[in-house]
């Protein structure tokens, strides 16, 4: 295949996850429905924790962000994949692709660093109660989101601009609904080795740090929890941190769950199907586990609801 410059292409196909127009109309209706719920949910959570006092707390300052990142990273992948469907166009600009890339990257980086965070607030609450309010003030709560965000965009950067210096083919088909990184690599003529180096050594490093961070935090919590003398008390330890944990099952499982079925499976279809698991479920699911598992947000709900018709 002859080489092309990357100052040479100008956009990118995206395949998607099917060729069949009448199976493309279902996706554009049950995607459509799960943006729409995703932004509705979390944008929900956002308005019931800025608008009840007692949840100004830093669990709830975490999820917050957290919402707010499941609003960024499913708005940088889903409307592009919807006007594809309606538009039956499949391309996608090159500097498009390279800023997908990017935002995918920096948002979901950001959203590992953010869990961390918060097994970190549930191992200080439950393990040293007394101290809680002293070891997270908001200094430090400030301070962990702003490195998150810090190590997340410029790990993204990173990848990005090594994006840049490579050459591609004519062959620019991307098996999938949205640039992923590893998908982009591949269509490249020139030597990727330093680039598929950098994945593994980042994905080891700075996913590997807050997973093993929230291991080692949950580790503590349930050695903690079970000497607890009381049966209540043990329920109501354990209840703080199921919705976390929750959601660190349905992130972390959704990965793995993507990551195998790429290794057994060399169908790029099946494994674009897969990764809709990691990049559109866990964010449309939060909102629900969060507002149905977490007492206290069924109840700033509520209060929420309850006070809407003396607003109107």
């Amino acid at each position: 295949m002859e080489p092309r410059n990357h100052t040479d292409v100008s956009e990118f196909l995206l395949l998607g996850l099917t060729d069949d127009p009448e199976l493309q109309r279902f996706l554009f209706c049950l995607f459509l429905s799960m943006y729409l719920v995703t932004i509705l949910g979390n944008l929900l959570i956002i308005l019931v924790i800025n608008s009840d006092s007692h949840l100004h707390t830093p669990m709830y300052f975490f999820l917050s962000n957290l919402s707010f990142t499941d609003i960024c990273l499913s708005t940088t992948t889903i409307p592009k994949m919807l006007v594809n469907i309606q538009a039956q166009d499949q391309s996608i600009t090159y500097t498009g692709c390279l800023t997908q890339v990017g935002f995918v990257l920096a948002f979901g980086g950001f959203e590992i660093f953010l869990l961390a965070a918060m097994a970190y607030d549930r191992y200080v609450a439950i393990c040293h109660p007394l101290r809680y309010t002293v070891i997270m003030n908001p200094q430090l709560c400030v301070l962990l989101i702003l490195l998150s965000l810090f190590f997340s965009f410029v790990v993204a950067l990173l990848h990005s601009l090594m994006v840049l210096r490579l050459s591609f083919c004519k062959d620019l088909e991307i098996p999938h609904f949205f640039c992923e990184l590893a998908q982009v690599i591949k269509l490249a003529c020139s030597d990727t080795l330093v680039n598929n180096i950098l994945i593994y050594f980042v994905a080891s490093l700075f996913g590997g740090i807050p997973l093993s961070g929230i291991i080692f935090s949950y580790t503590q919590i349930v050695s903690s929890v079970l000497r607890m003398p009381s049966a209540g008390g043990k329920l109501k330890a354990f209840s703080t941190c199921g919705s976390h944990l929750s959601v660190v099952s349905l992130f972390y499982g959704t990965v793995v769950g993507v990551y195998i079925s790429s290794v057994v499976s060399d169908s790029s279809k099946k494994t674009a199907v897969a990764s809709v698991m990691y990049v559109v479920v866990p964010q449309m699911m939060n909102p629900f586990i969060y507002s149905l598992r977490n007492r206290d947000m069924k109840g700033a709900l509520r209060k929420l609801i309850s006070g809407m018709p003396s607003l109107l």
